[in-house]
């Protein structure tokens, strides 16, 4: 098939993945192959593709690619999250249009009316994964509330209870009053919020005198339980141990000692609510208050509740916190009792689907005893049996793991995996796979009533590396695919997710869940700004799909991901990858026209000009790079070089090598050598480059066969390369030296002015006879790449010429007729001058230091930046100036 002029992405994408498709090609036939796993972090029901799972997929996809192409059993495990919150609210959302509310319903009615919606909505995201080229086992798709894995979900909270390792508590939850639910800490957005710092005089209950506290939340001071001081703040040792009577409630509480209070911050004196605060929840347990003592002033929707001991006044009851918050404090001040108020920027918690103030609210929840499961996990790191790439992220692991707090499991919610928890009316709990299970375990005519809560996702996520495969079924997937080889995260869910499958991965496979972990980092915006839809700088990816092609995303992708950074968007690099596209199928286009095709081997072919060996060489080291970069997890690695070995010296040197001569006008055939030395290459190139760039390989990898003789299978299932050649060193010292005297004539022609095709003679001075040797062998190269009409040995004729040393010899080109010697001198001058000025000019503002420090960031890297470059300009300059005779 003849290669189109123009490459147009958009034609070849959707034909070459719905092929892959409908052929299996993304899970060939291999019983008898090395297995090689990766499994998808399951994006939620509701998602739609952003630009990190633009990244996140396409490091995954490039991994598996590349593990098919060496002949594994490759599985890309593929599935969605149910996302309890997040797909209730869009259902609830889209019941508000009709007038109805969830509770208009049985809670059975309201979840078929999800699996309603999921069936006809959910799941867009599937189809974006696929434009992006993403080689997945559709065929397996998994969702973490469907039959198999819910069962798993099941044995494993069980088991846990059963164990005493999951558990029902009283603790302090991020409660949102909107949703009304706990939610986890990432459902958690901390924003920086205008508010106010009052200050407050609790008196003593001796009358002699007041403690002054302070506090963002007057309002949960109908709930103070003690006053804290650091024990060692004399100012308060005289009062440890005494009461202060609470303005309002009139209730006494304790004067404690903690080390939580700080005597810098404030008057040193802190109150202390362990029902509303965290910090205070501690403090509490540790001044000797059960959590089921712990006072609580809020029901669900955050109104004002009575406390256990009757002390709040019948016109708070009912209230809305902040109605509250406003009455406490005219309340204060009418009572004598308001020191000041100090307008503050307070760090503020808001749920980041309902936006409202998260409460800490103590309630009864399930909790996974995550200390202990812990511990293999952090054990498994330590030994190496995980190994987190890059290196850096292990102390924050060990940091978070060492100091793990139970983990809320529990959510109050319908859409999601319920609690296989049942109470008898005497509050007495049984947990077991199912109803007849807990029946069995309460006794016959006990009544059973089963918990309502859900379970949180990621508990039924942290299973997806086994219960993908079957568990708690022993089938052949799980015997033969766990544990997987490798998981790509991102580093934000380092905790949420990655160390959650660690610790359940460990604890019922005793195995850890996958070999590696890699973590990178985010796509920020081009400004290194966090990106996020209220300050408008998001960037679609499938937008950028359309614009450049999927290729060009991903290639753009692996050459950002760098170990331990995070990646700026740049859409002109995605544009440049673009080109880097178009340029491999403008070179295949012009191999096809030479008569070029695919070569059907694997091993490289036999060569005998220097100009094949060197390329046959170049393909070894490539290949060499790829694989070491593959092993290190390098992508950026790859990436820079399959790009440079491509741009560079397949494309800008070693077809412009091999390019037929025209005599007398016509142009001449190509070699037979050349023609088969160039199909091996272009064939390897193909190769390397498709788990980068899947869609235009798969697409070349066929136009260039043979229409008598078509391939024998798709790219997809080609081999790795394996060139069982070597680095022929004279071949490659010879066109490496060719490639150095071209480029020095080229850039003297630039720098002076002269056209690119103007024709030079050149004399040689010092040549070796090795580059003598050389420069016989290469006269016609020469005399086509660098304009040179001849090369001779000896000096050059009287007179100014630009002199250009290559190695131990010095290439005179005479410059009389060509070039006004004098006027070039003084405009190479001038322009030094101008570069040198300017250069230092931008050193006199970097070494100002009020300027590096008060400017902003992107305005001292531009200086910075632009001192380089003159400074390089003005130096390149001076050895042109110095090279002219």
């Amino acid at each position: 098939m003849t290669i189109d002029k123009t490459f147009d992405p958009a034609a070849i994408e959707a034909k070459w993945y719905a092929h892959w498709e409908s052929t299996g090609a993304f899970r060939p036939e291999r019983p008898n192959a090395e297995p090689y796993t990766i499994v998808n972090p399951p994006p939620n029901v509701t998602g739609s593709l952003h630009i990190g799972h633009a990244l996140d997929n396409t490091l995954q996809d490039i991994l598996i690619r590349h593990a098919r192409l060496q002949g594994k059993d490759a599985l890309w495990v593929v599935g969605m999250d149910h996302a309890g919150i997040a797909t209730q609210m869009v259902v609830e959302r889209q019941m508000a249009l009709k007038q109805q509310k969830r509770t208009d319903f049985t809670r059975d009615e309201f979840v078929a009316k999800v699996w309603e919606w999921k069936e006809e909505s959910g799941g867009e995201i599937t189809g974006q994964l696929r434009r992006l080229g993403c080689s997945m086992d559709w065929e397996n798709e998994r969702f973490t509330m469907d039959e198999g894995f819910s069962k798993a979900v099941i044995k494993v909270f069980v088991d846990l209870y059963n164990q005493g390792l999951l558990y029902r508590d009283k603790r302090l939850v991020n409660w949102d009053p909107g949703l009304k639910t706990a939610i986890s800490d990432l459902e958690v957005e901390t924003r920086e919020i205008n508010g106010k710092f009052w200050h407050f005089h609790y008196p003593l209950e001796d009358g002699s005198g007041h403690i002054s506290v302070a506090t963002t939340r007057p309002e949960t001071m109908l709930a103070d339980m003690a006053v804290a001081v650091n024990p060692s703040d004399e100012r308060y040792a005289h009062l440890v141990c005494k009461k202060v009577r609470l303005p309002i409630t009139g209730r006494l509480i304790p004067i404690v000692t903690d080390e939580h209070a700080d005597p810098e911050l404030g008057s040193g004196a802190v109150k202390i609510t362990p029902g509303h605060d965290f910090n205070d929840f501690e403090v509490g347990k540790r001044a000797g208050f059960k959590p089921a003592d712990m006072l609580n002033m809020l029901d669900a929707e955050a109104r004002v509740v009575q406390t256990a001991d009757g002390l709040i006044p019948a016109d708070y009851l009912g209230m809305d916190r902040f109605d509250a918050r406003k009455k406490v404090v005219e309340a204060i001040e009418a009572a004598g009792l308001l020191e000041r108020i100090e307008d503050r920027v307070i760090q503020t918690p808001y749920g980041d689907r309902s936006a409202q103030v998260i409460e800490p609210w103590l309630t009864d929840q399930w909790y996974v005893d995550a200390e202990t499961l812990a511990k293999p996990a952090i054990e498994a790191v330590r030994s190496g049996a995980i190994d987190i790439v890059p290196k850096s992220w292990e102390k924050t692991y060990f940091n978070w793991m060492e100091n793990i707090q139970p983990w809320c499991v529990s959510r109050q919610l319908w859409w999601g995996h319920q609690i296989p928890a049942w109470f008898a009316s005497d509050g007495t709990c049984y947990v077991a796979e199912d109803e007849t299970g807990a029946q069995a375990l309460a006794g016959e005519g006990v009544a059973l009533t089963r918990d309502p809560d859900v379970l949180d996702t990621w508990f039924s996520s942290a299973l997806w590396p086994f219960g993908t495969l079957g568990w708690p079924d022993q089938t052949s997937e799980l015997q033969r695919h766990y544990p997987n080889d490798v998981l790509i995260s991102g580093f934000d869910i380092l905790f949420f997710w990655d160390a959650r499958m660690a610790m359940q991965g460990i604890h019922f496979m005793k195995e850890v869940p996958w070999k590696t972990l890699y973590l990178h980092g985010l796509v920020r915006a081009a400004d290194g700004s966090k990106m996020s839809k209220s300050k408008g700088n998001t960037v679609d990816p499938l937008g950028l799909i359309d614009q450049y092609g999927a290729d060009a995303l991903r290639f753009f992708m692996a050459a950002m991901e760098s170990q331990g950074r995070d990646i700026k968007m740049d859409e002109s690099r995605v544009a440049g990858y673009r080109n880097f596209a178009t340029k491999l199928w403008n070179a295949a286009r012009f191999a096809q026209s030479n008569g070029i095709g695919g070569s059907h081997s694997i091993s490289a072919p036999k060569a005998e000009l220097a100009v094949n060996r060197w390329i046959i060489g170049e393909v070894v080291e490539t290949v060499e790079k790829l694989n070491k970069a593959f092993a290190e997890f390098r992508f950026d690695g790859m990436a820079d070089a399959i790009y440079h070995f491509v741009w560079d010296q397949f494309c800008d040197w070693y077809l412009e090598l091999i390019k037929p001569a025209f005599v007398d006008g016509e142009k001449q055939d190509m070699d037979a050598e050349s023609q088969r030395v160039a199909g091996w290459v272009l064939d390897q190139i193909l190769v390397m480059l498709h788990p980068f760039m899947p869609f235009v390989t798969e697409e070349l990898w066929h136009a260039l066969a043979d229409p008598a003789q078509p391939r024998a299978y798709d790219l997809i299932h080609a081999k790795w390369p394996e060139p069982a050649a070597d680095v022929d060193a004279e071949a490659k010292a010879e066109v490496e030296w060719l490639i150095r005297l071209v480029g020095e004539v080229r850039t003297a022609k630039n720098e002076l002015g002269i056209a690119p095709g103007a024709k030079m003679d050149a004399f040689v001075r010092d040549a070796s006879p090795a580059t003598q040797a050389r420069i016989a062998r290469q006269q016609s190269a020469l005399a086509r790449l660098a304009r040179l009409d001849s090369v001779t040995p000896g000096d050059a004729p009287e007179g100014g010429s630009v002199q250009l040393v290559v190695d131990e010899a010095t290439f005179v080109l005479p410059l009389a007729g060509v070039i006004d010697l004098d006027a070039e001198r003084a405009r190479i001058s001038k322009a030094i001058e101008a570069a040198t000025k300017e250069a230092a000019s931008l050193a006199g503002r970097l070494s100002n230091a009020a300027f590096v420090e008060k400017a902003k960031p992107e305005a001292v890297e531009k200086a910075r930046a632009d001192h380089a470059e003159k400074t390089a300009e003005a130096e390149r300059l001076s050895a042109a100036l110095a090279r002219l005779g």
